[in-house]
């Protein structure tokens, strides 16, 4: 990684010089307007003064400091940080995409509409769930439209009694916050020794009063539940739905189909699977999908084919809508785009490959750091750096380590049950040379704790900023210039 001499470091307002300016401007040719009250202007704003060159300058070594796919490896475990094809990009950014409003009527952008049904089309068919609605902005909004969807259905079941929300103990943390949303009370499933959901704690929670069960598959420890099939009947013999936490479907695609496991709903982060990274908190996009029995629950509003015109409308029975319009449509555009190119070989490839990289990283790291379970994985390997805690260095300590290897860190204590873990996923997008570089660094590392531990537990030493106090930075941020 980089590192900056001292000039490079100077801030704009560092670099500032008294007269000095980035560029002229003309004459106006409006006529003057007044200022507003003399109580509301300062006497003095001190903006830098630079020129344009230095102004260039500037901007262009703050994009350099961006951590980004394009740039180095990212293996942040449960958030499919991919590459994203520039294809994707192009098509989001042509004008009769990127140049309309929502408010348009449907008439007017009906290439827009068109796009949003057939990709509608294609997650129904990816996940066995043909309802789909495209609304949540988000992996958690899409959760909360499942939920709410699952309680209008008992509702309009009187079936008032369901209330509960049974959520494994492995599960994201936006899961039994989703359902106390949704006005649920929310039941933990333990884990068994093997990392999968325990059947038998489940059947004996699983009752009258069980509204939904919502589990994330494969699980947050990157496993497939070998009982998925028992699961799923347990909580339909119980009256209840199975929801599918879907944030990351990049070990599915082509392979299983969340409808034919038993699945009543389930969310995708379009952002995640289907290649538009999301660093940096956002755009994101997490549509939801249904069975045919709860499609006419789903948020307003859905595309839908009348004759040869395509319309936007209101499902019979919606929850309404969750947000002021139809979704992310750039994210949904960039998805669209990433399904058509990939088309239905091209997706399966995806997750085959996923899950081959995924378990070449544990088959070659196992000698080194404990395994969440030591069985074949999914999309990403969970790695225990508990060993490693009893030579004296922290799972943190390692991913401030991969830092100054040009490494993103990856996925730090999670899931809850796993000590020290480190969840690693490289995706499919990931040569081999550049996986052989990461396990090679992590053994290196390892090496590191046994002869020089301080070295890692000060990492990192080669960026412009080194360790901080996460604590006082997240409660104390500095969000604007300070001399």
């Amino acid at each position: 990684m980089m590192k900056l001499n001292e000039l490079d470091r100077r801030l704009l307002m560092d670099r500032s010089v008294s007269g000095r300016s980035a560029i002229n401007m003309p004459p106006s040719d409006v006529p003057e307007q007044p200022l507003p009250d003399a109580d509301m202007l300062r006497d003095e704003l001190p903006l830098p003064e630079v020129s344009q060159l230095e102004v260039i300058r500037y901007f262009s070594l703050l994009s350099q400091l961006n951590f980004s796919i394009d740039t180095n490896f990212y293996p942040l475990g449960s958030c499919t940080m991919k590459y994203n094809p520039k294809l994707n990009d192009a098509v989001a950014s042509l004008p009769g995409f990127a140049a309309i409003h929502p408010n348009q009527p449907a008439e007017q952008v009906q290439g827009a509409v068109q796009l949003m049904y057939e990709l509608q089309q294609a997650l129904g068919d990816l996940t066995g769930l043909p309802g789909v609605s495209l609304a949540p902005l988000a992996g958690a909004q899409g959760e909360y439209a499942g939920l709410l969807i699952a309680r209008a259905f008992h509702a309009s079941n009187n079936d008032t009694a369901r209330t509960v929300a049974l959520i494994p103990d492995s599960a994201h943390g936006t899961n039994p916050a989703s359902a106390a949303m949704a006005g649920l009370e929310v039941v933990t499933v333990p884990s068994d020794a093997d990392g999968n959901v325990d059947v038998e704690a489940l059947r004996s929670v699983a009752d009258e009063r069980t509204a939904v069960f919502m589990l994330t598959l494969p699980s947050t420890l990157g496993l497939f539940e070998p009982s998925i099939l028992e699961i799923t009947q347990i909580i339909h013999d119980a009256g209840g739905l199975v929801y599918a936490d879907g944030a990351n479907l990049n070990a599915l695609l082509g392979l299983v189909k969340l409808g034919d496991l038993g699945f009543d709903i389930c969310h995708s982060n379009l952002h995640k699977t289907f290649s538009t990274p999301h660093g940096g908190g956002g755009p994101g996009s997490g549509p939801v999908m249904v069975t045919e029995e709860l499609a006419k629950f789903l948020p307003e509003p859905v595309a839908e084919k009348n004759g040869d015109t395509y319309i936007l409308a209101e499902p019979e029975s919606s929850i309404g809508k969750i947000n002021a319009f139809h979704g992310s449509f750039g994210i949904l555009v960039r998805a669209y785009t990433y399904i058509r190119a990939m088309g239905r070989d091209g997706l399966k490839a995806v997750a085959e490959n996923a899950i081959i990289n995924a378990n070449y990283i544990q088959a070659q790291l196992k000698d080194r750091f404990d395994l969440a379970a030591d069985r074949y994985c999914m999309h990403e390997t969970v790695l225990s750096a508990g060993q490693q805690k009893k030579r004296g260095v922290k799972g943190l300590d390692i991913a401030k380590r991969l830092l100054d290897h040009g490494i993103h860190a990856p996925t730090m204590y999670f899931p809850l049950i796993v000590e020290e873990a480190l969840m690693v996923e490289p995706t499919e997008s990931e040569s081999k040379e550049t996986l052989d570089r990461f396990i090679e660094v992590m053994r290196q590392i390892d090496d590191e704790i046994s002869s020089d531990p301080e070295t890692v537990r000060t990492a990192p030493h080669t960026l412009p900023v080194t360790r901080l106090d996460e604590a006082a930075a997240a409660r104390k941020p500095y969000l604007r210039w300070q001399r």
